[in-house]
């Protein structure tokens, strides 16, 4: 006799056969395969694959920052405080995070929201960048701040005036946001980037998108990602205002997803909670959620999954459903609190481990600057290639012209134009990109997103097979 199964397609929830990341999707799939199948011997025209899908610094080369490696390794093992190798700033500072543990063990659940001295280090980092009184009371730590994001998407799921409720995310974007919102059946409001103008973020879009959405949907929060990801671009302080603006005069509730504001590499950053406090009343009364993570920046501690968010000027009643949903989960692992404890409050002049410190943040930097200054002009040498300056962020996000020859053949197949050329790009060089249609982009234009932060050599080699590739596939399909 037959068993059917309890969970099918048709009974499963709908909104999950909606969710799409392209991050890990079908590329990457493809990728995996040609692997195991260079290991078995299978001939290749390249050697090895060349994973530029994911921005997983430490995977693509980045040494860990030694200072919080020795914080991790004392606090999951506080044994080796006697040893005489480790600086005396890093003994102290595992001590004061055990202290806050209970039975001083990394291994007892934290509060819900995070142990309480990371969250005052958060607020205290918060204070001076911004220059702005935080409170820890207004931080929730998360196991990534992918976990924190869906968390506060999840407060909209309810239909508001009769209408099921929208939220504006960028197109560009990172597609946690799309599948989040399929996920929870929230209704996705795009508004577009402006490419000719490096990616700016045109008021009179976010009109035209709100006008749209508003037909049948109300929209409820507008996200902005600053700086950009998969684009790179960073918000002027001009341009942060006029956007607060639009939020306030259309009652929406801000989300800042600013996980990438120590990947900038010479312009400034300003914070959107800066900005509004700047402008005063009544801008500075609104509502907001910000977000950092601890897998970016000069950490990039991926593997850890450690973030944070700040929620400020929520109502009561709503602040204390949030911290009961939170508490659901028991807490965020606490190896990776202290992660975030050494990201807010990193090794300061005086201390043991300051020199070597700045000595790596430094050199990480440099290397920034160095894969995004190559892969600028690499990629507008390239004929029917462009690419925007890459001013933060770990990315490039280069626009491709592909023949029309080229994408009927990717009909033929059922698939988009940029997926085919990236599946191409991938069995002949052994390059793994995304391509643009897994983070959205304007009709009738093509991209793929790539991370940067491959060794010199390795870059290096990525960009002249690229160019190699493009220039075959021109001669092939025009």
């Amino acid at each position: 006799m037959k068993l059917e199964k309890c969970i099918t397609v048709d009974n499963i929830n709908q909104n999950l056969l909606n969710v799409k990341y392209a991050v890990r999707g079908p590329i990457l799939e493809r990728a995996l395969q040609i692997e195991r199948e260079l290991v078995k011997g299978v001939p290749k025209p390249f050697k090895y694959v060349v994973r530029a899908n994911i921005g997983d610094c430490h995977a693509l080369g980045q040494k860990p920052i030694t200072f919080i490696r020795q914080v991790l390794a004392l606090a999951a093992c506080p044994q080796l405080m006697s040893s005489p190798d480790v600086p005396e700033d890093v003994k102290k500072r595992v001590q004061n995070i055990l202290d806050d543990c209970t039975k001083s063990s990394v291994g007892s659940y934290s509060p819900s929201a995070g142990l309480t001295l990371v969250r005052k280090h958060a607020a205290a980092y918060l204070t001076a960048r911004d220059g702005v009184p935080a409170s820890y009371e207004d931080i929730y730590l998360g196991s990534g701040a992918s976990d924190l994001i869906k968390a506060v998407l999840t407060m909209f799921v309810k239909d508001a005036d009769g209408k099921p409720p929208a939220v504006m995310i960028p197109i560009p974007q990172y597609p946690l946001f799309s599948g989040t919102l399929s996920e929870l059946g929230l209704r996705q409001a795009n508004y577009y980037l402006d490419e000719e103008h490096n990616w700016a973020l045109q008021v009179s879009e976010l009109e035209r998108s709100w006008q749209q959405a508003s037909v049948d949907s109300h929209v409820r929060a507008l996200v902005i990602i600053n700086p950009g990801n998969p684009t790179g671009q960073v918000l002027t302080q001009e341009n942060i205002e006029e956007i607060i603006k639009f939020a306030y005069d259309h009652d929406l509730f801000l989300m800042a997803d600013e996980v990438y504001q120590e990947n900038i590499i010479s312009k400034p950053f300003h914070s959107f909670k800066k900005v509004m406090h700047e402008m005063g009343p009544p801008y500075s009364g609104m509502e907001l959620a910000s977000f950092v993570t601890c897998s970016k920046g000069w950490a990039a501690e991926c593997g850890l999954r450690a973030g944070w968010a700040e929620l400020v000027r929520l109502q009561r009643d709503v602040a204390a459903a949030f911290s009961t949903a939170r508490a659901v989960l028991q807490c965020p692992t606490v190896l990776g609190q202290c992660a975030v404890d050494c990201t807010v409050k990193p090794p300061s002049p005086g201390e043991a481990s300051y020199p070597q410190f700045c000595a790596e943040r430094r050199d990480i930097h440099r290397v920034l600057a160095e894969r995004a200054a190559t892969a600028y002009n690499t990629f507008n040498s390239i004929p029917g290639y462009s690419c925007n300056p890459i001013d933060g962020s770990m990315f490039a996000f280069p626009r491709v012209e592909i023949p029309e020859n080229a994408q009927r053949a990717a009909l033929e197949q059922g698939i988009s134009p940029d997926e085919f050329y990236c599946l191409r790009l991938l069995e002949e060089t052994g390059v793994c990109v995304v391509p643009g249609s897994g983070f959205g982009q304007k009709p009738g234009t093509f991209h793929f997103r790539t991370t940067i932060l491959h060794s010199r050599e390795e870059f290096q080699h990525m960009m002249d097979s690229i160019r190699h590739f493009h220039l075959q596939f021109l001669r092939q399909y025009s």
